[in-house]
């Protein structure tokens, strides 16, 4: 019998909450930013002919659902961990936890997570609760900032940091790799998963629109290994003369399937009715001959 594995508590999820309820009043000055990830997710909706009648919309901060809206989706349900955010999107609000969903199986048959997933400690067991509230060939699709997004800012006030105090602590949240995604969306039991990656170049005319940015976004610091005492005066300037003014935002995109009977399956290990030496023109060589 294998141990209980207790996930990771890397992110304080009750400080995620307060600073994204805090957020709700202004995070209109970053709705571009949102509507562009939000649409280079749903842009994924054009690739099937899957008509999608019950929706719900994790954490969109009010990009989400009215798009879905407006492609005739009738039922959308926009859940965050803050009331306030929540309600931004019109419809059905909901405030509730990406990692405890408040939904009976097969509730939905789209769920789309807009950047909202990387502050989740347990994303193995948010994307099993997610493929469950799914009706069978219900479709998934999420993104999250990916490896290298704000890795300008995560150098500069590195750098800063150990000059001023001779140490660095986590100020930036960590982000995952592209690699890992797919890998993930399997093990939760999606079908025909698929992890990609899309690019949204972002400029400010001084560092501090980029805080701004974040703050308006909900998305200060809420790494529970943070500093939390009074960083240095000199800090963020030091920080600041270093940071460029352009950066990206890269985003990790996946994609799979609730399981349904109609969907393609793998074939059979030895089902195959024609020879891969035969199409590539080669000769098959068996285990211990020599080439040539």
């Amino acid at each position: 019998m294998k141990p209980v594995q207790t996930p990771p508590d890397i992110f304080d999820r009750a400080l995620v909450a307060l600073r994204r309820e805090r957020a709700a009043s202004r995070v209109e000055q970053v709705a571009p930013i949102l509507d562009a990830a939000a649409a280079a997710v749903l842009d994924r909706l054009d690739d099937t002919t899957r008509r999608f009648t019950r929706a719900l919309d994790l954490g969109g901060r009010g990009a989400v659902a009215p798009a879905l809206r407006a492609r005739g989706i009738p039922f959308v349900v926009s859940m965050d961990l803050a009331p306030g955010m929540a309600a931004r999107a019109g419809g059905m609000p909901v405030a509730g936890d990406e990692e405890w969903l408040p939904f009976a199986p097969g509730s939905f048959d789209l769920i789309v997570a807009s950047l909202s997933l990387h502050w989740v400690n347990d994303l193995p067991g948010a994307l099993i609760q997610m493929r469950q509230a799914l009706a069978p060939d219900g479709l998934f699709l999420a993104s999250l900032p990916g490896l290298g997004t704000l890795q300008e800012l995560r150098e500069a006030l590195g750098a800063a940091e150990s000059e001023t105090r001779g140490g660095i602590s986590p100020r930036v949240s960590p982000f995952p790799e592209l690699r890992d995604l797919a890998g993930l969306l399997q093990r939760a039991g999606f079908a025909l998963p698929v992890a990609d990656h899309a690019r949204l170049p972002l400029a400010y005319r001084t560092p501090m629109g980029l805080i701004r940015d974040l703050r308006a976004a909900g998305e200060s610091n809420a790494v529970r290994a943070r500093d939390r005492r009074v960083p240095p005066r000199d800090l963020f300037p030091l920080a600041f003369a270093r940071l460029p003014l352009e950066t990206e935002l890269r985003l990790m995109v996946m994609t799979g399937w609730a399981p349904h009977e109609s969907q393609q399956k793998p074939a059979r290990p030895g089902s195959a009715t024609a020879r891969l030496a035969d199409a590539l023109g080669t000769t098959e060589l068996k285990a211990g001959d020599k080439a040539g």
